[in-house]
């Protein structure tokens, strides 16, 4: 490429960059002129809708009106405050819009965007004291229009407290007087209102309405509430209160104390309370009557309650008192009783010290426990306290009595135990002599070749734990634990002995029965006798039960299944026998 076609090419550049932004200028400038002329023209239009024709119309409506010193007043510094927005406030919006237009002709860009943005707020500035001088005038304008709807409103709700009060008259004849002359208060505040309108007085119009609007609320107030009030205060709690002091006097005469309830003061201060709401309701001031004469009213329902806890803690008291009396003589006596015999007790029965070192101390707690119940029965007959606190008294004083009687029936359980251990351990020594002599008397009535050696065996020990027993039971202080373990014992090897006695005898008689059996064919079968000859030599020598075994098998030889037949046909004779 040659030398020249480069430096064409440079050029050519240049000149294509150059153009490129000279269009970018000229658009750019085209744009901002467009975007600032959108800008200025709703400036201009906001500051023209600043003063409508509204502000004008409403200030013509008040010249009308003026028929006053005051109206005529704020007639002139709402005329004061318009000139001022249309003379000195709109000016000063128009040359700071001119003053934007020039900047942005000679191309002062910087400086544009914190003028707008001034401008924009004097333009809201400026709309927000027309807005408010608009709605300054016009509270005056539509006054007429509001004040009589709501007058009229005022009138409805009257007409409707006077029919229900027409309706109901008897229900509020304790404060008829006042009532009607609120009415007539009412009625001339309604003649003062329209006076007032006809003068175009707003400022006594306003007062008039406030006053209006009071007095019909409260008397609606009295209207709803007054009845119950009045049916409260002058006959049902009256009622109560009266009933009250009756039951009040009546229960002293029947010797309650009721000192802690303060009746008679609680009257008299509901007395006064109802006697201030009365003159309260008589100047129309029902605050918190209502509720007042409802907490009385509650009040007094509690008393009816605390009449009848009353009536049955008395009832409970004497019940309980009586068993109380009752129980503690018992307690007392069969500890007293109790102690007079440990000496005997402790020389029949080993029984530990700590056993029986409670019951001096029970029979001191039994004694302190009757001196605090003569205490409250004495305070009880002279009406020192209530009932409901006495028989709380009563209640701990018998939780007292029951840990007593438990300690006490605990240390009679246990000397009873021993006593009944011991009788118990004589009706079994008797048992265990008849099982003995039943044991001897059986063995001896069989005539058995031998006695084993395993009967007499059996025999010694049972005879020897029957004497352990028997010296146990004799012994001073006996030791119970010692003798139930003797009579264990002696039973259970006396019934041992028993038990062999049995097994013996009848291991025997079925053995003789089933050698008698099969002699019939010792002669036919050499087999036979010769099973038959070593039972029999068993049998004496007192091996009874392999005695009875080798009978039996060598019976089977000749006669197969006999083993059983002839096992049931022992069993049943010796059954028999026995």
């Amino acid at each position: 490429m040659s030398e020249t076609t480069v430096k064409l090419l440079c050029i050519t550049y240049i000149l294509l960059t150059i153009t490129i932004m000279i269009v970018v200028f000229i658009l750019m400038r085209s744009h901002n002129k467009k975007r600032y002329g959108e800008i200025l023209d709703t400036l201009e239009r906001e500051k023209n809708l600043i003063l409508n024709a509204n502000i004008l119309s409403e200030l013509s409506k008040v010249e009308s009106m003026i028929n006053s010193k005051d109206i005529e007043n704020k007639y002139k510094e709402w005329k004061r405050r318009f000139d001022e927005i249309k003379s000195v406030d709109i000016p000063n919006l128009t040359d700071h819009l001119i003053l934007i237009e020039d900047l942005f002709t000679t191309k002062k860009y910087k400086e544009i965007e914190p003028t707008l943005a001034k401008v924009e707020l004097s333009i809201y500035h400026v709309k927000t004291k027309a807005n408010y001088l608009l709605e300054e005038i016009k509270n005056l304008t539509l006054s007429e229009e509001r004040n009589r709807e709501t007058v009229t409103k005022l009138k409805g709700k009257y007409r409707n407290i006077i029919n229900t009060y027409r309706e109901n008259e008897e229900n509020y004849r304790l404060i008829k007087k006042p009532i009607e002359l609120q009415f007539e208060t009412i009625d001339k505040l309604f003649s003062a209102f329209e006076i007032a309108m006809e003068k175009n007085s707003f400022s006594e119009v306003a007062k008039i309405i406030k006053a209006l609007d009071d007095s019909i609320n409260n008397l609606d107030i009295v209207i709803d509430e007054a009845p119950e009030i009045i049916l409260l205060g002058a006959r049902l709690v009256p009622k109560k209160m009266s009933d009250i002091g009756s039951l009040y006097g009546k229960m002293l005469k029947e010797g309650y104390n009721l000192d802690y309830l303060a009746i008679e003061n609680n009257i008299t201060e509901a007395e006064k309370k109802i006697a201030d709401i009365f003159d309260r309701l008589n100047v129309l001031n029902l605050e918190d009557s209502s509720l007042e004469l409802k907490t009385i009213s509650t009040y007094f329902d509690s008393i009816y309650n605390d009449f009848d806890r009353e009536r049955l803690a008395k009832k409970d008291f004497t019940e309980l008192g009586n068993s109380i009396a009752a129980k503690t003589k018992k307690l007392y006596k069969i500890a007293s009783n109790l102690n007079s015999k440990i000496g005997d007790i402790k020389r029949d029965y080993q029984i530990q010290d700590d056993s029986l070192r409670g019951l001096n101390i029970l029979e001191v707690t039994i004694k302190g426990i009757m001196e605090d119940y003569d205490v409250i029965i004495e305070n009880a007959r002279s009406r020192n306290y209530a009932f409901s606190k006495l028989d709380r008294e009563l209640q701990m004083l018998n939780s007292r009595l029951i840990k007593v009687e438990n300690n006490l029936d605990s240390i009679l359980r246990m000397i009873n135990g021993y006593r009944e251990d011991e009788n118990r351990a004589k009706d079994q020594l008797e048992e265990i002599k008849t099982l003995l002599d039943q044991s001897k008397e059986k063995i001896n009535s069989y005539k058995l070749p031998i006695i084993p050696k395993r009967y007499y065996v059996e025999l010694s020990e049972a005879t020897e734990a029957i004497n352990d027993m028997i010296k146990e039971l004799e012994k001073k202080p006996m030791v119970v634990d010692v003798l139930n373990t003797r009579v264990d014992t002696a039973r259970d090897l006396t019934l041992k002995l028993y038990k062999t006695t049995n097994e013996t005898v009848k291991t025997a008689s079925m053995s003789e029965h089933a050698i008698v059996y099969g002699n019939r064919y010792r002669s036919t079968n050499p087999r036979v006798n010769q099973g038959l000859n070593k039972a029999e030599a068993l049998f004496f020598k007192g091996n009874f039960k392999e005695s009875l075994e080798d009978a039996l098998n060598a019976i089977n030889i000749v006669e197969p299944g006999i083993h059983g037949r002839l096992l049931k046909e022992s069993k049943t004779e010796y059954n028999k026998n026995n």
